[in-house]
């Protein structure tokens, strides 16, 4: 295989700068791996999620193998389940609390967000209805400071009846009460929060509005306002994942048909650095000393290069 494209601003990312397959999803039998996070116990996690729409998702005698959540050690090299079946699990983030929530999607998953306790090993559901009528498939998820829970809901596969009458982004707050934020996007996707706290940006990814990537004016209490398009992806495939550094630039996973691949952009949507990489789906970063390593999946894998700009995570608390 060719060297992938890697270009940009070198503030951004060095030019030959290396990219790792880590995890060969052809090997491991991954379907459709989806977010990926790393913990505070610096392993890394990612989603396995198996759409009944992709024949990666069977197995030799034809049946459906249920979703995982897998953990990837950077010291050892080592893969290990986390969790499985993972209620189809998709997006993942860790709280202050280092504990691990993911958005549990549809098509035979649990439609709803759930909480787990590393230490422990128990889960808890945060949010499983809304005006007593189940998600249609929570997809991604970001924590703020103040610990509120931001989701997008969106039925992209799945038999199951939807109850919501439309797509959207919620919000749970720490007492447990959810609201709709934002019904407008046909189809919402990826999720971030501005380091400063005062950002809530989210992707549209397909429906009948350009792929786009928005940002909303996010105040103490959690309510939005002042919408503002940051990057509009015109007829092309756009943003799925992505994730913040601390100067608060977005590093971006795009399903461009003839550009696919990992993007930087500045608060305002101007691309400062490019990885060529098929199929990606969301990107993370690591801690401490390694956060200025960029994970992201993509197609079937899961990878990591060298940025030079080191990544944003929610403060832990003490």
């Amino acid at each position: 295989m060719p060297s992938p494209i890697i270009s940009g601003d070198p503030d951004f990312i060095d030019p030959g700068a290396v990219l790792e397959l880590l995890v060969d999803g052809s090997l491991l039998g991954t379907s459709l791996p989806g977010d990926v996070k790393v913990g505070c116990d610096g392993l890394v996690y990612f989603s396995d999620v198996t759409f009944s729409n992709r024949p990666e998702s069977y197995n030799e005698q034809g049946v459906r193998r249920a979703g995982a959540i897998w953990r990837y050690d950077p010291e050892t090299a080592g893969i290990s389940v986390f969790r499985a079946p993972s209620g189809m699990a998709n997006g993942l983030a860790f709280d202050a609390e280092c504990q691990l929530l993911a958005a549990e999607g549809a098509d035979l998953g649990g439609r709803r967000v759930t909480r787990t306790n590393l230490e422990a090993g128990t889960a808890e559901i945060v949010a499983g209805l809304f005006e007593d009528n189940p998600f249609n498939a929570p997809n991604d998820l970001v924590i703020d400071a103040l610990g509120h829970i931001y989701f997008t809901d969106t039925r992209y596969v799945g038999h199951e009846p939807i109850r919501q009458d439309g797509n959207a982004v919620y919000r749970i707050d720490v007492n447990g009460d959810i609201e709709r934020l934002i019904s407008e996007l046909p189809r919402p996707n990826g999720i971030a929060v501005s380091p400063d706290q005062s950002v809530l940006y989210v992707s549209n990814l397909g429906g009948a509005l350009n792929d786009s990537l928005w940002a909303y004016r996010l105040d103490e209490h959690g309510s939005v306002s002042s919408p503002r398009l940051v990057v509009d992806f015109g007829e092309e495939s756009g943003a799925d994942g992505f994730v913040v550094d601390a100067e608060g630039n977005l590093w971006v996973s795009v399903l461009n048909h003839t550009r696919p691949g990992i993007y930087a952009y500045t608060p305002d949507g101007v691309e400062k650095a490019y990885i060529e990489a098929r199929s990606p789906y969301n990107t993370a970063f690591g801690r401490g000393a390694q956060s200025h390593l960029l994970y992201f999946t993509a197609g079937r894998h899961l990878y990591r290069i060298a940025v030079n700009k080191p990544g944003y995570h929610l403060p832990r608390m003490e």
